[in-house]
């Protein structure tokens, strides 16, 4: 079935249909139309798989989208137009340009943890450049999942884009297939995974990854506005978010200040607590509870540390006095627990987070000038300043990985050159044809000078 699929999407992209923009217009406006359609159902799917609230669904996932697809529209053209460059003298008389076209048959696979936005963004991407492509969305939220398939299925024939559902056999059987891209949003484990998988057929790879993103709070932060974003970003979809910030690093001489502020922050954003908030994302699964369960172990409990197995409930915790050894520290905590780590000089920090995996995303709180010395000390996919999670709400600015975080990078623009090629195009005419360039290369002491500037 996948491979008659994948047979089925190669002869549609072959037949041209993709490359014509006003097809490309049409579908993007049926797409637009078809989340607007669907939008309650998958809100109310998002409630089920995730306790996720119409708010945080809209703001997190449908609205990224339809962000994503306005940009899509309105930029098109400019987009895909052929573009005339630069000719250097000994081109001369040819003209150059960049042609950008569309790579053909892709693969989109899906987390669960932005189920929606992580599947269609992408989508508008590959629709945009002109290319076919397979969904395939997480079964840890089947609701979504399935809403996800249905929308597809009234809005586009199978042979251009099609949804796949299923576990990890049917990962398997995908991987086993050609594409001329495969984009992929998951953990650094899944994505070596990938990675392997395509390799023998040298297929270009947008892996969207994470990390253990580092949050440090510097002795002249702004305290009361630093705990109240912080708690935001890890109360965010519960810190099942690939650039939540992951753990704190805290300056020696405002750490105790700081935690006071995060717990009155906290109160503040949920004044009821949050186990029967509307607004406050349960845990996915019982496999992912009990793993953020057996981190409490690794330090100890400083604010909050209640849970429910039965609804999958997990209260924001910090926790101190954590080695960093402990199993805390060595993977991406994806949960609303926070361990705290102290520093004295900022060189600390930055040796820190230098010996380990380059992360998703890096935040810093204190002062703007130590923020930009501390940021070209390190690296990572993106990163805020006095802020967190935010760099992603700005379609102008690339949203990727590095290294073990991720490779590729996409939204807006970027998104459409993800599933495209640029392709040099060197156009001569005939009506003169220099001759320094054939053997025996008269004029070699000229065409030296002129290449060697």
């Amino acid at each position: 079935m996948i491979e008659t699929l994948v047979c089925e999407q190669r002869a549609f992209f072959a037949s041209g249909k993709t490359r014509n923009l006003e097809f490309r217009r049409e579908a993007l406006i049926k797409l637009r139309d078809s989340l607007q359609k669907w939008e309650k159902p998958l809100c109310d799917a998002l409630r089920i798989d995730l306790h996720k609230s119409y708010e945080e669904a809209f703001m997190t996932e449908i609205g990224l989208v339809h962000g994503e697809i306005s940009d899509a529209l309105k930029h098109l053209g400019r987009w895909a137009r052929r573009r005339k460059v630069r000719t250097p003298l000994t081109g001369m008389p040819s003209s150059s340009y960049i042609i950008r076209e569309p790579l053909g048959c892709t693969l989109i696979m899906s987390p669960w943890n932005y189920p929606v936005q992580l599947l269609l963004s992408p989508l508008v991407g590959a629709i945009s450049a002109g290319c076919t492509a397979i969904l395939k969305p997480s079964p840890y939220v089947p609701d979504v999942s399935d809403v996800l398939r249905q929308m597809i299925e009234d809005c586009f024939p199978e042979e251009y884009v099609a949804v796949v559902q299923g576990n990890r056999d049917v990962n398997r059987a995908l991987l086993a297939q050609r594409y001329d891209l495969v984009f992929f949003t998951g953990s650094p484990a899944l994505g070596r995974i990938v990675m392997e998988s395509q390799a023998k057929y040298l297929t270009p790879l947008v892996l969207e990854l994470g990390g253990k993103s580092p949050c440090i709070v510097d002795k002249d932060a702004d305290l009361r506005i630093a705990a109240r974003r912080i708690v935001w970003g890890k109360c965010l979809n519960s810190g099942q978010t690939c650039i939540a910030p992951d753990y704190l690093f805290l300056h020696e001489d405002i750490k105790d200040a700081f935690v006071e502020a995060f717990k009155q922050e906290l109160s503040g954003l949920y004044p009821g607590g949050t186990e029967n908030s509307e607004h406050y994302v349960h845990i996915v699964s019982d496999k992912a509870f009990a793993r953020l369960s057996s981190y409490l172990k690794d330090g100890e409990v400083i604010a909050g540390g209640h849970s429910n197995p039965e609804t999958r409930w997990f209260e924001p915790t910090l926790l101190d006095n954590v080695s960093p050894d402990a199993p805390v520290m060595q993977e991406e905590i994806f949960g609303p627990i926070f361990p705290i780590l102290t520093f004295s000089e900022r060189s600390e920090v930055v040796d820190f987070v230098t010996s380990r995996e380059k992360p998703l995303a890096f935040y810093y709180f204190g002062n703007k000038a130590d923020a930009w010395n501390i940021l070209a000390r390190t690296t990572s996919g993106g990163a805020c300043i006095n802020d967190v999670i935010m760099h992603i709400a700005n379609s102008n600015m690339p949203f990727g990985g590095v290294g073990n975080s991720g490779m590729g990078s996409y939204h807006s623009e970027r998104s459409f050159l993800a599933f495209s090629h640029e392709r040099a195009v060197l156009c001569t005419p005939t009506w003169i044809d220099l001759k320094f360039r054939y053997m025996p290369y008269g004029m070699f002491k000229l065409v030296k000078k002129m290449l060697a500037g």
